[in-house]
């Protein structure tokens, strides 16, 4: 009897461990790299970490989601609502963003040097330390105005616009 219930004990404690395991916090983050997208709707989720390397998100739902730290490189986001999204760190180096609303979304730190942006509404939206060329940078200052809700940092200041 005592083996048994030693044995009925270790069993326990090994797979106790996996039983007290939370599941959403032990999932990976979302890879949906080199996919077809189009008017997704990814609104208001937690997507920190996700990969969208070259995905096609024209006309895709993005608005108000945690998107810091996301790959988003080669990503097509023409027409795509990412107004009030949290893009801290991710990288958009080589993404285009023809149409896309970023109005107050925050993009501090985030990689966006090779990134095309035209047509963009960035009212309210914050680039602290957002690297990007020189041609893409004027013509956001062309249209930068407000000022973004959550860092409270002035969009045409964020951008360094004279």
């Amino acid at each position: 009897m005592t083996r048994r219930l030693l044995a009925f004990l270790g069993a326990v404690l090994l797979v106790l461990p996996l039983l007290l395991v939370n599941p959403s916090k032990t999932n990976a983050a979302m890879d949906v790299a080199k996919q077809v997208l189009i008017g997704a709707d990814y609104s208001n989720k937690d997507l920190r970490g996700a990969t969208f390397n070259l995905s096609n998100l024209r006309e895709a739902n993005l608005s108000g989601s945690d998107l810091r730290g996301a790959s988003l490189y080669g990503a097509k986001l023409q027409d795509a609502d990412l107004s009030g999204t949290d893009l801290r760190e991710a990288t958009l180096d080589s993404a285009v963003l023809t149409g896309t609303d970023l109005s107050d979304a925050v993009l501090e730190g985030a990689f966006a040097f090779n990134t095309r942006f035209k047509d963009v509404t960035i009212q309210g939206a914050d680039f602290t330390d957002v690297p990007m060329r020189g041609d893409q940078l004027k013509s956001l200052c062309l249209v930068a105005a407000g000022t973004n809700s959550q860092t409270g940092r002035d969009t045409r200041a964020s951008l360094g616009c004279s």
